[in-house]
C-alpha cells in the first residue's frame, strides 16, 4: 500500500467551514491532516510496545529508572531477554539509557509512552 499522501501535498491550516465561527479563517477547533510520516512513526512506536516483555518494562520505568538485573528481578525473565527488549525500545525511541560506571540506567524518554502502555492495559482489563 502506498502513501496516500505526501506532506508536502497537504497544508496543516485547515480552514473553517462556512458555518463555522471562523469562516474563511484558520480553525482552531479543526484538526490539521497528518502527514503519512507521523503515521508510520506511531505504527512503530506501537510495533516496539507490543510485546509483554517491553509492556512490563515500560512499567516499571514508569515507576522509576533502572538497571537491567532491577527489571531481571522485577519480571522474574532472563538477563538475555530483558537486554534483548530493551534494545528494541531504545532503538523505538522510548527509553533512553545512561552510563553509571558499569552500569546503564534505563528510563523512559517521556511520559506520554508510559500513558499509550497504561491506556492499552486498562482497556484490556475493562475487556475481560
Amino acid at each position: 500500500m502506498g502513501d496516500v499522501m505526501q506532506p508536502a501535498e497537504r497544508s496543516t491550516a485547515v480552514l473553517a467551514e462556512p458555518g463555522c465561527d471562523h469562516p474563511g479563517e484558520i480553525c482552531p477547533t479543526v484538526r490539521p491532516a497528518r502527514s503519512s510520516r507521523a503515521y508510520a512513526a506511531a505504527g512503530d512506536l506501537l510495533r516496539a510496545l507490543a510485546a509483554p516483555v517491553r509492556i512490563a518494562i515500560v512499567l516499571e520505568l514508569r515507576e522509576a529508572p533502572c538497571c537491567v538485573h532491577d527489571l531481571v528481578d522485577a519480571l522474574a525473565v532472563p538477563q538475555p531477554l530483558v537486554s534483548q527488549h530493551l534494545r528494541v525500545l531504545k532503538a523505538a525511541g522510548v527509553v533512553q539509557g545512561e552510563r553509571r560506571g558499569r552500569e546503564v540506567v534505563y528510563s523512559l524518554v517521556d511520559d506520554h509512552l508510559a500513558h499509550i502502555v497504561v491506556d492499552a492495559l486498562a482497556h484490556a482489563e475493562e475487556q475481560e
